[in-house]
């Protein structure tokens, strides 16, 4: 069985047994916050429960790193959908430690491509459309760091209300212990 059919075979008696009950909840955040955090599978349930969140508390923007690459992403848009259609009032990065990000280099990443059929041509005419392979697929060399510059970004965004407090946490993916990089109540 592929795991589509595993997933939909399990969805099929979610929804018959009405497992779906337990969840419900407003599509607005109860506590008023947008967390963005790294993808890592480690951060899945590890997260909330380090957090004391529950379902229907907050939005979750997933993205590699918890790195905000662009202020006019989807990643950026994401966090201004949650404050202005969906009343978040607090932004909150969080990055962690030992992430994947820390030791992504761009020439082993297009090399895995290579192997998987992607052909330079491909790799040649993302580069012929302005794209910086080396700058776009790099990690980053500390995580505070990494944090600190996307709660900037987040921050210094023209369409961000001034006064909203955006955080920058490092969680611990072993113990779920939270850092404070960024005090966004202390600007």
């Amino acid at each position: 069985m592929t795991l589509l059919h595993e997933i939909l075979e399990h969805n099929e008696k979610f929804v018959t047994d009405k497992e779906y009950e337990k969840f419900e909840t407003s599509k607005y955040p109860e506590k008023r916050l947008v967390i963005v955090s790294c993808m890592d599978t480690r951060l899945v349930e590890l997260l909330p429960r380090a957090m004391n969140i529950g379902n229907g508390d907050v939005k979750v923007v997933k993205v590699a790193g918890a790195v905000i690459s662009h202020p006019f992403g989807s990643i950026m848009r994401s966090i201004l959908v949650a404050i202005y259609a969906l009343n978040a009032d607090e932004v909150c990065v969080v990055g962690h430690h030992d992430c994947g990000m820390a030791t992504l280099k761009a020439d082993d990443i297009l090399d895995t491509m290579r192997d998987r059929g992607i052909s330079d041509l491909a790799i040649e005419a993302v580069e012929y459309f302005g794209v910086d392979l080396e700058k776009w697929l790099h990690g980053f060399d500390c995580v505070e760091e990494s944090v600190s510059e996307s709660v900037k970004m987040i921050r210094n965004h023209p369409l961000l209300p001034s006064k909203l407090p955006v955080h920058g946490l490092v969680i611990d993916p072993k113990t779920g212990k939270l850092d404070v990089v960024v005090d966004g109540y202390n600007k």
